[in-house]
């Protein structure tokens, strides 16, 4: 029989039990849905990170107090100063920029409304280097750090929160633990980083905040860019050689500072997001085996039902490569329709949970030619034994089969 014949023979055997073929195509679409549904969410978590990564500003180190512990609870030891700012900006070879940081929590008002937010005192070069981008007006320039202005930028979420659009509260005055600051500029929204939403943030003139809010000449976090070509490592070691300069620590002594790269935090999360994805669709591709056992069930017995069939068939001249073919054709096909169904069926999944659940699940077209060749794979696997068992048997023991 030709290849045209014997896929016309089997999907009208397919269709001459039709309910029957879709209850044995139930574990191969469940199987596919599973897989792609896992690894559309595993897809999602890690464009999540990729985000997460974008926003913490890619390649920028975090210098951070040392650590204090009293009673049993961790404080920060307020190591770092605006000399250690001074002393990387002029000694560190391989820092691009150095980005100082004063931050707290304090009261916001503008109009009638009152917010608690994260108030940050940084300078003028913060914004380039975390990849800040402006949605409206401008950031403070060196000219209104020295100045000590009373200018403010925010975060893209803060203008709502006052009722206000970024544009129209460009301008405006408000009121942070009751001393009164321009907005300038508002920031192009970036999303939350998986630390803190900036988006959320409100920023001033380092020593407008450090001097007319906090009180203080002590920094929360130092941020600094290396140049281009320069490696992280080389970059943490520069750092570390000059801060403890700085702080007078002899050899042996335990760094009071701490030196961060984002990435490895972010990383190591990326990791844990693939793993875990990558488990669940080893978990899920099991009913792909589970729906394997039930077509080759199937098939033995649709081998079974249609012996006299195959011995007619062997009669008329069918050899055994024919038969063979055919009942191999048949269970493939039944994985292949199942596959397509899944491929429908989990597409369907991973929309509605981004739509209801929130979650990002991205389908990619690997995952969708992974499981429809696995449930090919399956029903290759899984009917080549009935399809053995019809190919060898003897013609006249078929013919008289009843």
């Amino acid at each position: 029989m030709q290849l045209g014949e014997l896929l016309l023979v089997a999907l009208q055997s397919v269709r001459a039990n039709l309910f029957r073929s879709m209850l044995t195509m139930l574990g191969i679409i469940i199987g596919v849905a599973s897989v792609i549904t896992m690894l559309a969410v595993g897809a999602g978590a890690r464009g999540a990170v990729d985000q997460q990564i974008e926003a913490l500003g890619a390649g920028v180190l975090s210098i951070r107090p040392g650590q204090t512990f009293r009673m049993g609870v961790a404080e920060s030891a307020q190591t770092l100063k605006a000399s250690d700012v001074a002393a990387l900006e002029h000694d560190a070879t391989t820092l691009m920029a150095v980005v100082p940081e004063r931050s707290g929590n304090e009261q916001v008002k503008a109009g009638n409304q009152n917010r608690n937010l994260r108030i940050v005192g940084t300078t003028a070069a913060f914004a380039a280097v975390q990849d800040y981008k402006i949605e409206t007006g401008r950031v403070f320039l060196p000219a209104d750090e020295a100045a000590k202005r009373p200018y403010a930028v925010l975060g893209a979420k803060v203008p709502p929160m006052f009722g206000e659009t970024a544009r129209s509260i460009v301008g405006q005055t408000i009121y942070v633990r009751g001393l009164a600051f321009e907005v300038i500029g508002v920031l192009h929204e970036k999303g939350s980083t998986g630390f803190r939403n900036v988006d959320e943030q409100l920023w001033l003139p380092l020593d407008t905040a450090r001097y007319r809010l906090f009180g203080s000449d002590t920094l929360d976090l130092i941020s600094a860019r290396p140049w281009r070509g320069v490696s992280m490592q080389q970059a943490i070691v520069d750092v570390e050689r000059i801060l403890r300069r700085e702080h007078r620590l002899l050899p042996g002594q335990d760094n009071d500072f701490s030196i961060q790269d984002p990435r490895q935090f972010l990383d190591f999360q990326q990791t844990a997001a693939n793993i875990f994805a990558y488990l669940l669709a080893s978990i899920a591709s099991v009913s792909l085996v589970v729906g394997g056992i039930g077509i080759m069930n199937i098939m033995l017995v649709s081998v079974t039902e249609r012996t006299r069939e195959i011995g007619i068939r062997m009669a008329l001249g069918a050899t055994r490569r024919s038969i063979l073919t055919q009942f191999v054709i048949e269970a493939m096909m039944l994985c292949l329709f199942g596959g397509a169904l899944g491929v429908l069926l989990g597409l369907g999944v991973a929309k509605l949970l981004t739509a209801i659940a929130g979650w990002q699940a991205t389908v990619s077209i690997g995952s969708i030619g992974m499981a429809f060749g696995f449930s090919a794979a399956v029903g290759l696997f899984f009917g080549l034994w009935p399809a053995r068992k019809a190919a060898r048997m003897d013609p006249i023991a078929a013919l008289r089969y009843e």
